[in-house]
């Protein structure tokens, strides 16, 4: 079914390699730095990861990217134009897919697309077939007579991505696309965001879910407090950690006087690196292959029950933790209190 959809008919007459580009942006609310003169740019036809916590400027980023917002400094070019000076141009060479829909609740799927295609001055007998061809697509043709606001979650996802696209547009934007979906529909939208882009789309994903990033993205921007702390491809930021090897140690309980046991296990495991993460969690390192039996029997010498241990490959987690100083296990929180509000 994917090779049978044109989503992209234009052509970059500017002949870069860049589709996106982003100089020096800055953008304040009050005393807030949102987006702290950051700078980056976003390569043709590549799935581009915006990775951070909640706050960090994700979402500010995209409305600048996308003319929701005016940014207080700094300049974005999509397939060369300049945004602040040519923004309608602009408009119709991106699909947006907000964290909350913006499609109507009372309107069918299929008049939902019709109308997102009218906005765009699509004829009627066109839109019409746009709208039929990505029904089938998105796999909601049996759906298309249905009021919106009776879809389920996953199908107002996909519904949303099928709006983004009926102009056929260069760019998609995707703002936490997976939020508050239910496994099977997180993992169908996932597949789709990879079918498309095999497609030839440019897509600009932002995320909460580091595994999300690690399994959909070429390259990712790790952003913390409005500032770009690293870019650069999944192979190179994963590459400090190839030949290394991990373990995860889960305890019970909060470790009680954790500077004592960090000082033994120095002194009893001098080869090995480690990391105490929210005093239930040890991460150790090594060079070499980690025997679990005499780190096990340490652990219970100093009185500590422990749930599991096991060995853990390199993943875009360590690497995360590491260059933003924020652990995984609050960003997890964070995605669950907003899929809570979510309802």
């Amino acid at each position: 079914m994917l090779e049978k959809i044109s989503l992209n008919s234009a052509n970059n007459d500017a002949g870069s390699d860049d589709i996106i580009g982003v100089h020096d942006l800055y953008k304040c609310f009050g005393p807030v730095r949102a987006v702290d003169g950051i700078s980056f740019s976003v390569r043709v036809g590549e799935l581009f990861g915006f990775l951070g916590p909640n706050g960090a400027g994700k979402t500010t980023t995209i409305n600048l990217l996308t003319g929701l917002a005016r940014p207080d400094a700094g300049e974005i070019f999509l397939d060369g134009l300049d945004v602040r000076k040519s923004p309608s141009a602009a408009r119709y060479l991106i699909g947006v897919v907000p964290d909350e829909s913006n499609l109507y609740p009372e309107l069918s799927g299929f008049d939902n697309l019709c109308f997102c295609a009218a906005l765009y001055g699509l004829k009627k007998s066109e839109r019409q077939g746009r709208a039929r061809e990505l029904l089938e697509f998105f796999g909601l043709s049996e759906a298309a007579g249905r009021k919106f606001g009776d879809y389920s979650k996953g199908m107002k996802r996909k519904l949303a991505i099928a709006a983004a696209l009926i102009h056929q547009p260069r760019i998609l934007f995707l703002d936490e696309p997976t939020t508050g979906l239910d496994v099977a529909s997180a993992r169908q939208i996932r597949k789709l965001i990879a079918g498309l882009n095999r497609t030839g789309t440019t897509i600009f994903l932002t995320t909460h879910y580091i595994e999300e990033a690690e399994r959909l993205c070429q390259r990712i921007a790790f952003i913390v407090s409005g500032r770009i702390v690293r870019i650069d491809s999944l192979e190179n930021l994963l590459k400090p950690l190839k030949g290394q090897y991990s373990l995860l140690i889960s305890f019970s309980e909060e470790v009680r006087e954790q500077a004592e046991l960090q000082a033994k296990f120095r002194s009893a495991f001098p080869e090995l690196g480690f990391e105490l993460v929210n005093g239930r969690e040890l991460r150790v390192r090594s060079a070499q292959p980690v025997a679990v039996g005499p780190l096990v029997r340490f652990f219970e010498e100093q009185g500590c029950e422990i749930l599991e241990a096991r060995r853990m490959h390199p993943s875009l987690e360590e690497v995360f933790v590491e260059l933003t100083g924020i652990e995984a296990e609050q960003m997890r929180k964070e995605r669950e209190k907003k899929e809570r509000a979510n309802g």
